[in-house]
């Protein structure tokens, strides 16, 4: 089965060409990061603008370089919730109007279920049930994932996620965004002990994450070392606050784990490309005995090859939706 998948979530426009949810017959996706980077982060209505610049440009690309028509594929897949709902509403429309006008089924996407499908493109051999870490700029979630479209939340985050404490500390520090990629990059080079900083604890939720008393903690020290006229050790620094979040993130996820019973782990999202946090999930499972997958580099952030690896599944129970399907901006992972 061929599906042709539409992402628009928030700032990348994608669109990509997948075969029975494991084989990328081709992905595009343009990036908006230079339009976003003077403000320090995504502006919501020129992303949605620039969604709208960029979407058909992008489709006819990843049809050509597929090498097919749109005559060719099976269905129309696209990314309906979670995210900006400006952003979606682009990619929904769009995904509308081509699945009515070449007589497609219409197959709505959650968006962090496509991060875990990443992993299916990257790994044919990965299958459910596992045990997955979602974790990105706007979630940070432990996922029961029992079989492809059925998943229980263990854990999640009860304040920031993970990658907004990084992108929020990188923004303090005058990192230019996205600052989770930089702060990575800089931390190779420093000292994960100069700085130490509180770890959260969700009291009576042992898997669930808080990283807003992290995030502050991290950004009065900058502010606080500033006003006295410090010099601030940015690679120490960067070091300091990746070493609290992985440890955090896997210090949760392992618990998570070993109440379980789950030994095949998987990682998943932008921030799973973090290197500390592969370097650490890496050593921790082979002296475990746990099998461990995540996805390529490229699969990491937001693209249409995953949601387009995700709808196969769904497609399989049946799962499709008429023009009145609407974006929204909000919605459990577990429906």
């Amino acid at each position: 089965m061929t599906i042709f998948a539409i992402e628009s979530s928030c700032d990348d426009t994608a669109a990509a060409v997948v075969r029975d949810g494991r084989e990328v017959l081709s992905s595009v996706v343009s990036s908006q990061v230079a339009r976003h980077v003077e403000f320090g982060g995504v502006v919501p209505e020129i992303a949605g603008r620039m969604h709208c610049e960029a979407i058909s440009l992008v489709a006819r690309q990843a049809l050509e370089e597929a090498n097919t028509d749109i005559a060719d594929i099976d269905a129309v897949a696209v990314t309906a919730y979670p995210g900006l709902i400006g952003s979606l509403l682009v990619g929904v429309n769009f995904a509308k109007g081509l699945a009515m006008t070449a007589h497609k089924p219409l197959i709505p996407v959650h968006h962090l279920r496509g991060h875990i499908a990443a992993n299916y493109i990257t790994h044919p051999d990965l299958k459910p049930p596992f045990l997955c870490l979602v974790v990105s700029g706007g979630h940070s979630h432990i996922v029961e994932v029992t079989d492809y479209t059925h998943m229980r939340i263990i854990g999640r985050t009860r304040d920031d996620a993970a990658g907004e404490a990084f992108d929020k500390t990188a923004r303090t520090m005058g990192l230019p965004y996205p600052g989770g990629v930089h702060m990575d990059k800089l931390a190779e080079d420093g000292n994960p002990n100069a700085f130490t900083f509180p770890v959260p604890k969700v009291s009576g939720s042992p898997y669930d994450f808080s990283f807003s008393g992290l995030k502050t903690a991290v950004i009065n020290t900058i502010h606080h070392m500033n006003q006295k006229g410090e010099e601030i050790p940015r690679a120490d620094m960067a070091a300091s606050v990746r070493r609290s979040v992985v440890n955090i993130l896997t210090d949760r996820f392992l618990l998570a784990a070993r109440h379980t019973g789950h030994k095949t782990l998987v990682l998943a999202g932008g921030v799973s490309a973090n290197s500390l946090l592969r370097r650490r999930m890496d050593e921790i499972c082979r002296e475990q005995g746990c099998r461990l997958y995540y996805p390529a580099l490229p699969l990491c952030g937001d693209n249409a090859a995953m949601i387009g690896a995700q709808a196969f599944y769904e497609f399989q129970t049946g799962l499709t939706a008429d023009l009145s399907l609407n974006a929204r901006a909000e919605r459990s992972i577990e429906i």
